[in-house]
């Protein structure tokens, strides 16, 4: 009804925002700031390659019979669909800064393409790509502020921005990993620990 075709949307009255940065959120409901400081972009791009070889160890030990399972009852989503996820954000996240495609809420949801990466094993080589290709970009990247301006959806946001939110989706979707594994019966390989996740805005809730 307002014009806004995707979610989440903030509305007030005749106005609405897309809920893609807090301080942006924090403006619109009229509060001075959200009190979040964002990590600088060297150590996003430290917490994102420690979240996504994380993600290739436990895709790697989640039973090949139980990756067509939901990761969780309430949504239909698989395991294996949710595993590829984590590591599509980053690669959707560099056809945004190196390619120029406009960022949109469903990029990171692109599915691997029918009969493709059905096992733990082919989803970590692909997340290993993944991996590589961030790191090659941030290696050769010139100007490591950040503050180059990206094509969004929402506007043209500094792609410290994007980074950012690439970078805590990833890690939001691995602590769902840890769980999976976890309700499976399954100790995770060299879990996670609260300070790899330091300094980022994770939701809450695990499931959010």
């Amino acid at each position: 009804m307002l014009g806004a075709t995707t979610v989440p949307v903030l509305a007030k009255d005749d106005q609405y925002i897309f809920c893609q940065n807090l301080e942006d959120v924090a403006e619109f409901v009229g509060l001075q700031g959200s009190g979040h400081t964002p990590l600088p972009p060297e150590a996003l791009i430290m917490k994102w390659t420690v979240v996504l070889r994380a993600a290739q160890r436990y895709v790697r030990q989640i039973p090949h019979q139980r990756l067509g399972e939901r990761a969780i009852d309430n949504r239909d989503r698989s395991i294996r669909l949710l595993s590829h996820h984590v590591f599509r954000i980053g690669e959707a996240f560099l056809e945004v800064v190196v390619d120029g495609v406009e960022y949109w809420a469903q990029l990171a949801n692109v599915p691997p393409q029918d009969g493709t990466l059905t096992t733990g094993e082919e989803i970590a080589r692909y997340g290993n790509s993944v991996v590589e290709r961030l790191e090659h970009w941030w290696n050769t990247l010139e100007d490591k502020s950040c503050r180059q301006k990206v094509k969004t959806f929402y506007g043209t946001p500094p792609m410290h921005q994007v980074f950012e939110r690439s970078t805590w989706h990833s890690a939001q979707h691995v602590r769902q990993l840890i769980a999976v594994l976890e309700r499976f019966g399954i100790e995770p390989e060299t879990e996670l620990t609260a300070a790899d996740f330091a300094g980022l805005p994770l939701p809450e809730g695990l499931w959010d």
